[in-house]
């Protein structure tokens, strides 16, 4: 249960006290009036006694009575007898009190922290507290029991009375008329001998006081001194009231008092002492609205529950009765006014003094007395026995069998005992003694009285003789017995099930459930309260589940979902019984409890009571957004439902928004349909023109482009490029790139920019949740806008134009609506709002259409960078919806014009493209860059016609009619790579003075050339262009253009080359004939996909700087060299090196280009396109191996990382030594079919030999996938001893030069001396050292072969230092000793470098076999 302002000890004595009557005279009560109070009222405030009391209990042990408080009344007649349930005036009156109690703002709530929920609700529940006082006040006396019988009575008499002690005697008669008479069963009386008390008011204002106090002396003369007293009172004048102010304690108890009274007057019309009753509008005006309009006259709760022993005087017989008469409103108790205007501090003073005497000298004394005389008849009985006591009752009672109640049967409450019963005087003695907090001798006596009630199977007298033992059980000091709490579980059964008295079954909980939840029983409690739950009457079960539910809040392990699941159950009987208000607190406490935790059906339940408890309590704010959270997350209600929760959300929107009339900025948000602010698109740029006949338009971006990191990515690397290359190959440190289209996934921390007079596309993705059809019509978007000129922020009155004027979302369905936005002046733009009419998608009567709008606001993304970001959730700005105009900057479009889909590997193809200026501000500053850099070139020459030309068998090379030259000699031409300017990835395109004013348009030529890797290649191309005024805020555009090109396959070369076995010094010749012989392999791998005949190869090229092609030495005499599918061809060429004339110092950067045509057309190949392409092809290539070495490099590992810097050096000597540097161009021609024509295709195919003895494809290998190496742990070896590289046996050439035959007379001379020239030839760039042994005997096979049976004579073994590329000659003599074949490349040379001294020498690689055939003459 919730915490109460009262302890569990003064709520039970509270709810048990001393009842006293109040009988005045009618000048009493007028003299009581000026107060404004009644004489009952006046002493209301000061019951509470402050001192101890004293009463000696029948053992004359003293008892001590604190703080003890009575309860004083008006006396009211009745002959109605009690009931088992409430009056309907008194359940209106009970509805009101707690209706009237609501929970303050701003009071301090209690936070409670279970598991994972943090609860926010009120510890304190005073509307029940307020509910459970009156209840218990207002519960009708019962014959059962004596607790709220009167014990005495105050008479009360004016001193202004003639003759006072006449009065006195009139209200003692009256008195003993109402008690003994049997007229009246209302009021009960405790003991037939009534206390009576005699009080004398005298009014200090009016009376004579010297007469009050001789009557005062008269009547203790006559009711001795503790019977009687002179309450003096009204010593204030009105005069007085604006010099002093006096508390007003009267003012917490008048309307609880005015609506106890109205139960009062309701059901006992006949109030005696000159009290005049309330009439019917003063009973009206007494309940409270609370801003409700007041349905408790139809309530259902107002049930008839007439007693079986007469009915009960309803509202309507108040007026009626002829007796009352009409109350004048002014003597309405509870009067609007002040009380106690006419009492001072001192007046207050004696009322308490007053009280006090009244309670010590005159209520306990006669309660004492009354306790021992109860007491002697108790001890008399003790010694009977069982059957003797018997008989003893039935003389005691005259004789009488105990009767049994005609209106309530023996099988609901069993017997109906006389006033003289011994049973009931036990129970009389046990209420004065628990009243008196004598709470032992109480229990006694309530437990002897339990056992003879269930003896006679008198159940009702049975349960509350139970309920009250364990009552005094509890109150007992020091606690000598545990609380029986199966006694009170007997009572509230017995009241209930037996007695059928909801009443006292109600008191009967409320007492236990407090005790229990002193003992932190709070399981016991709820469960107790839960059973008292009936649908007799919703207040009573709303207010118990209520406190049911704190009960399970506050166990040591809080029950959070059974806490809100009765929450639930008693806002639904709250609302059930017209309590609004507190129907909706119960329901939003329960709320954070479901709330977000996968319960949507319980929280769609929620929600939707709360929207319409607060649509009845007049806050439409609260069930808009009640109804608001329905229908915002995905529901899991059917469709009917779905629809029913739609249709009343709008209901309860358009009542709210009724009163907002053409300001669409302040109306109020819609929840439906769902905008994914996230997924919000954003696009800048005009619609582009489509394809006009052959032309071919750029593609741009678009919005229906799908967002690619990757991609993005790249636009981005390729955008830096050309913002360096403007910038003297510097990125600005504000670059921003180019964003067209903007979406979550793109980089929004910078406000975008915009440019003025262009459109901007803004794209809402809206979502239907619901699986209810919705419309939406005149969608617009408003924006706020911050102009240049001044600061302040305005909001613009105009809407944006909508291209959907009504748009049908179906079932959880999913739609992109475009808005554009265009702008003639500079701002700083903020679109923050998209505003629309949402009405059902059924076309139904009553449809209902609302306007309203939806905030655009976009959470950016996440931050993670700093620690703090980390441990937070933190999100960075998103600005996508915050552009800046900027001024006007010129708009490109780009078409292109015969631009082929599909090439051959290497085939050249020329197309055109056109540049246009649709803006009205001129361009400059014309570049592009590609990620396919070698694909295209707009040719470095500027004689190529600008108009294109559709003949068939235009060659887009240079050619001129090949020169006739013996032996196939090649023309060679030096150029330097500066002619050719665009070797960087970064291309100007050439137009006329570098400006394109607006409007205008240029055409130019542009070379394709087919990628070397067969399949689909996506190819990208970002076109750069600035505007002619410099410091613009956006520096440049950009364009963006992606092909995609299907090659197939053409030709495949492969090259590789070795070195010449003639002698050098036979080679220096003018036609060089010797050098370098370089091999060349050529195979159509055309599968015919493209219509491809055969191909001619027409032409080879080389180009190096250091290297050309010096002759074809091929044996074919055929010169044309034709290749059908599948069909291979095998060139050989000899390369030799540049002319050393040519190798000058302003010549060193330059290339030799070398042309050995093989038809009759020369193709100059040092001309645009074929030099462009074989420039570019070799910058992608050093630029691919420069990006590669850093990776590589980075990943090496330790034991590479540890390689002295001899090696180094080694691997620089054999570079050198075999470095060839040779790049080889075959040109050829590809005959196609195509629509019964033949078309000729060209092409070039580019092979770069880097170094002799290994082969080259112009074909790239393909990646194979690496293969998955398994770990193994173990001890670092010790790093291997390296041994000498394969490559350095080439670093000496040798070649022997002897006589082929040899004729000597063995017989005249038997030994043969034959003298052989050893050459040696450095072929390296350092000093190498060289041995020479002569005595080495080789293990060939072939020389094994022959006759070795010779020996070399004179020195057999020479150590030699050559210099670089050194040719030297030994002079050897070999010695046979018969005639016979020789082979004499048996000696073995070993060469190392001169520097790496650690190093052994390497064995050098020999030329073939050297045989001499020796003759005897």
């Amino acid at each position: 249960m919730a915490q109460c302002v009262q302890s569990v000890q003064e709520f039970v004595q509270d709810s048990f006290v001393p009842m006293v009557a109040v009988l005045c005279s009618e000048e009493a009560e007028r003299v009581t009036r000026k107060n404004n109070l009644n004489f009952a009222e006046l002493l209301r405030p000061f019951c509470r006694l402050t001192s101890e009391g004293h009463i000696r209990d029948p053992n004359n042990q003293m008892q001590v009575v604190k703080n003890l408080r009575i309860c004083v009344n008006n006396v009211a007649t009745s002959p109605n007898t009690a009931s088992s349930a409430l009056s309907p005036a008194q359940r209106r009156m009970l509805n009101e009190v707690v209706l009237s109690c609501q929970p303050q703002e701003g009071a301090v709530s209690h936070v409670i922290t279970a598991g994972d929920y943090n609860l926010n609700f009120s510890a304190t529940t005073p509307w029940f507290e307020t509910y459970r006082e009156n209840f218990l006040q207002s519960m009708p006396a019962s014959e059962h029991e004596f607790l709220n019988h009167y014990l005495a009575c105050l008479l009360v008499v004016s001193s202004t009375e003639s003759v006072p002690v006449e009065q006195f005697l009139k209200l003692s008669q009256e008195q003993h008329r109402i008690q003994h008479s049997g007229e009246y069963t209302n009021p009960r009386w405790f003991i037939p001998n009534t206390l009576k008390y005699y009080v004398l008011l005298h009014d200090m204002n009016e009376g004579d006081e010297q007469r009050a106090e001789t009557v005062y002396e008269d009547m203790k003369q006559r009711y001795g001194s503790q019977g009687c007293y002179l309450l003096k009172m009204n010593s204030r004048t009105f005069s007085d009231e604006v010099d002093e102010q006096i508390p007003d304690p009267w003012s917490q108890y008048l309307h609880r008092s005015n609506l106890q009274n109205q139960v009062l007057y309701c059901t006992f019309p006949c109030v005696l002492g000159g009290l005049p009753s309330m009439n019917e509008l003063s009973l009206q005006h007494c309940f409270l609205s609370d801003g409700v309009p007041n349905s408790l006259e139809s309530h259902p709760l107002q049930l008839d529950t007439v007693s079986t022993s007469g009915s009960l005087y309803t509202l309507g017989a108040v007026n009626t009765d002829p007796k009352t008469g009409a109350r004048d409103p002014e003597s309405l108790p509870g009067i609007s006014g002040s009380h106690g205007v006419c009492l001072t501090l001192n007046d207050h003073d004696h009322i308490r003094q007053f009280l006090q005497e009244f309670t010590f000298r005159g209520l306990l004394p006669h309660i004492e007395k009354n306790i021992r005389q109860l007491n002697d008849q108790l001890v008399s009985r003790k010694g009977l026995s069982r059957s003797l006591f018997t008989a003893t009752k039935k003389w005691f009672g005259g004789g009488k069998v105990p009767e049994k109640s005609i209106s309530e049967p023996k099988s609901t409450c069993g017997l109906l005992y006389p006033p003289e019963a011994p049973e009931l005087q036990i129970r009389k003695m046990a209420d004065l003694c628990f009243l008196v907090q004598h709470y032992e001798l109480a229990y006694n006596c309530y437990h002897t009285a339990k056992k003879d009630f269930l003896s006679d199977q008198a159940m009702l007298y049975a349960a509350g003789a139970l309920e009250m033992a364990a009552v005094s059980a509890f109150l007992q000091a020091g606690a000598p017995r545990p609380y029986p709490a199966h006694y009170m579980d007997t009572a509230i059964q017995t009241y209930r099930d037996v007695c059928k008295n909801m009443v006292l079954a109600e008191r009967c909980a409320l007492l236990s459930a407090e005790i229990l939840k002193s003992q932190s029983k709070y399981s016991e409690a709820a469960t107790l309260l839960i059973k008292m739950t009936s649908e007799d009457s919703d207040l009573r079960s709303a207010l118990l589940l209520e406190q049911a539910a704190h009960c399970f809040i506050n166990m040591r392990i809080p029950m959070v979902r059974k806490f809100a699941f009765h929450m639930i159950l008693a806002g639904h009987r709250f609302s059930k019984a017209g309590q609004k208000r507190h129907a909706l607190r119960c329901y939003c406490q329960a709320m954070q409890v479901y709330k977000e935790r996968g319960w949507s059906l319980a929280e769609d339940h929620i929600n939707f009571t709360i929207g319409r408890q607060s649509f009845t309590l007049r806050q439409p704010e609260n069930a808009v957004t009640a109804f608001r959270e329905i229908l915002t997350n995905d529901s899991r209600q059917t469709a009917t439902q779905q629809g029913a929760f739609l249709r009343e959300y709008l209901f309860v929107y358009k009542v709210t928004t009724s009163v907002i009339a053409g300001n669409e900025v302040d109306l109020p948000p819609l929840p439906l349909p769902c905008i994914l602010s996230s997924a919000t698109r954003i696009y800048f740029g005009h619609d582009r023109r489509l394809a006009e006949g052959e032309k071919q338009a750029a593609t741009h971006v678009s919005l229906d482009q799908e967002y690619d990191q990757d991609l993005a990515a790249m636009w981005c690397n390729l955008e830096e490029q050309l913002v360096a290359a403007s910038n003297r190959g510097i990125v600005p440190v504000n670059f921003q790139p180019t964003q067209c289209c903007l979406n979550s996934q793109t980089d929004n921390l910078r406000s975008p920019l915009a440019v003025v007079e262009e459109p901007i596309i803004v794209e809402l993705t809206f979502r239907n949740p619901l699986k209810v059809s919705l419309a939406l019509s005149n969608l617009s978007l408003l924006w706020r806008f911050t102009a240049n000129a001044a600061s302040p922020s305005e909001t613009s009155d105009e809407s944006s134009i909508t291209n959907e004027e009504t748009l049908s979302l179906g079932v959880t369905n999913r739609k992109h609506i475009s808005l554009a936005l265009g702008f003639v002046f500079l701002s700083q733009l903020h679109t923050h709002i998209a505003d629309f009419s949402l009405y059902t998608g059924q076309q139904t009567l009553d449809l209902i259409v609302v306007r309203g709008r939806q905030d655009l606001k976009i959470q950016g993304p996440r931050l993670n960078q700093t620690k703090e970001d980390k441990m937070l959730v933190r999100h960075g700005p998103d600005h996508r919806l915050d552009p800046i105009i900027t001024p006007p900057m010129p708009l490109m479009e780009v078409f292109f014009l015969q631009f082929p889909t599909a090439l051959l590997c290497g085939e050249i193809r020329k197309a055109y493209v056109e540049f246009c200026n649709v803006s009205s501000v001129a361009l400059c500053g014309l570049r592009v860059v590609s990620t396919h850099p070698h694909f295209f070139t707009f040719g470095s020459q500027a004689t190529t016609p600008l108009s294109p030309s559709s003949t068939e068998n235009c060659s887009a090379y240079k050619t001129m009619v090949a020169p006739p030259q013996s032996n196939w000699v090649a023309s060679e031409v030096l150029v330097s790579p500066e002619d050719f300017s665009q070797l960087s990835g970064v291309m100007e395109i050439p137009i006329d003075g570098n400006t394109l004013q607006p409007g205008e348009s240029t055409q130019l030529p542009l070379w394709l050339r087919g990628p070397d890797q067969e399949g689909v290649h996506e190819i990208s191309f970002l076109f750069y262009y600035e505007s002619t005024e410099k410091g613009l805020k956006m520096s440049h555009r950009v364009l963006r253009h992606t092909v995609f090109i299907c090659a197939s396959r053409s030709l495949s070369v492969q090259a590789s080359a070795c070195r010449s076995s003639v002698p050098p010094h036979h080679s220096q010749d003018d036609k060089g004939s010797g050098g370098t012989l370089v091999f060349i392999d050529v195979e159509n791998i055309n599968t015919s996909e493209a219509g491809v005949q055969e191909f001619h190869i027409v032409q080879v090229s080389s180009s190096s700087q250091h290297w050309r092609l010096h002759k074809c030495i091929n044996p074919a005499k055929d010169k044309d060299c034709k290749l059908t599918s599948r069909e291979r061809a095998k060139l050989c060429f000899r390369a030799t090196r540049c002319k050393p004339l040519q190798a000058t110092s302003d010549a060193v950067q330059k290339y030799t280009f070398a042309d050995l045509n093989l038809g009759n057309e020369q193709i100059i190949s040092s001309s645009t396109p074929c030099g462009d392409f074989f420039f570019r092809g070799c910058w992608t290539s050093e630029s691919q191996r420069v990006n590669v070495a850093p990776s590589g490099r980075s990943s090496s590992n330790k034991s590479q990382s540890s390689v002295s810097t001899e090696d180094t050096d080694i691997n620089n000597i054999v570079k050198k030594c075999n470095e060839l540097d040779l790049n080889i161009i075959v040109i050829w021609k590809a005959y196609v079919v195509e629509d019964n024509k033949q078309l000729i295709l060209e092409g070039q195919l580019h092979v770069a030999l880097q170094t002799i003895g290994k082969e080259a494809c112009s074909l790239l290998p393909k990646e194979e996938a690496q293969e998955m190496v398994l770990l193994k742990f173990k001890s670092e070896l010790p790093p291997p001893v390296v041994l000498p590289s394969a490559e350095l046996s080439q670093l000496i050439k040798s070649n022997l030069h002897y006589p082929e035959t040899y004729t000597h007379p063995f017989v005249q001379d038997s030994i043969c001396v034959v003298p052989v020239t050893l050459t040696l030839s450095n072929c390296s760039l350092a000093q190498v050292d060289v041995i020479i042994e002569l005595r080495h005997k080789s293990t060939c096979q072939e020389s094994l072969e022959v006759h070795s049976s010779f020996t070399w004579v004179g020195q057999t073994e020479y150590k030699l230092q050559l210099k670089p590329q050194e040719v030297l000659c030994l002079t050897l003599r070999a010695c046979f000793l018969q005639a016979g074949v020789y082979n004499l490349n048996t000696p073995r040379v070993l060469a190392k470098p001169a520097r790496l001294g650690a190093m052994c020498e390497t064995s050098q690689q020999t030329a073939s076999p050297a045989l001499i055939i020796i003759n005897n003459a």
